[in-house]
């Protein structure tokens, strides 16, 4: 693999701490929500974190497979990420489970559908997931 882009980030204190990258670009509060054990502060989580990097990923991915197919997307495409945590059924850690709601006022739905399919062989995101959890993938 040719790497483009390489991302540095560190995190210190875990779920109750602070995150950024090496740039200064991101620099985030952590806070742990009430639902894990934490005081459910201002700050935000890394399943916050994960929603939004896997939501900005894929709608980039989506835009690319749009692109190769000549159909326009409107501005208004939007790609909605829903982060769940909870402990594995094999009782030894932690799992996520993740669902992906795609909307694109104005493509035909299965239009969208099937741009949304090939998205999600393009996008890393879903590449990195594939065969650890199961992302549910839906159109609006």
């Amino acid at each position: 693999m040719n790497i483009l882009y390489t991302a540095h980030g560190s995190a210190t204190g875990g779920r109750t701490g602070s995150a950024g990258s090496d740039d200064g670009r991101l620099s985030v509060t952590l806070d742990t929500p009430k639902e894990l054990g934490g005081g459910g502060g201002q700050g935000t989580n890394p399943e916050q974190l994960f929603a939004a990097g896997y939501s900005a990923c894929f709608l980039g991915a989506l835009k690319f497979v749009a692109g190769k197919a000549k159909i326009a997307l409107p501005a208004e495409t939007k790609v909605s990420a829903t982060v769940g945590i909870g402990p594995r059924d094999d009782g030894k850690g932690f799992g996520l489970d993740v669902a992906l709601q795609v909307t694109a006022p104005g493509v035909d739905k299965p239009v969208l559908e099937d741009l949304v399919q090939q998205a999600h062989i393009v996008c890393p995101y879903s590449e990195a997931t594939r065969g650890n959890l199961a992302v549910r993938l839906s159109v609006a």
